[in-house]
């Protein structure tokens, strides 16, 4: 199983959190799990009885989605913008 790399993170978090440094961002924390959970579901795509796996994963998308709760209630322009730009379905 491949994680996210370094490099991926940094160019991650320069993008959607406005600079490599703002890791706090709620932006820069979303797209950080919504990369998260796209390597590991490829990964179950091919190991389907890793159930430990498994249940990380379901804790990084209840995660993201607590987090996506938040920021629709506070910056609703924001939030429509954010999911928009990662293609998730809401």
């Amino acid at each position: 199983m491949s994680s996210v790399t370094k490099e991926k993170k940094t160019s991650i978090v320069a993008e959607f959190g406005g600079n490599a440094k703002n890791t706090g961002s709620i932006d820069a924390q979303i797209a950080l799990l919504t990369e998260e959970i796209n390597e590991i579901s490829k990964h179950l795509q091919v190991n389907s009885k890793d159930f430990s796996t498994h249940r990380g994963l379901m804790r990084k998308v209840g995660q993201r989605k607590r987090l996506l709760t938040y920021m629709s209630k506070h910056n609703l322009t924001g939030y429509r913008a954010l999911i928009e730009k990662l293609g998730l379905r809401k």
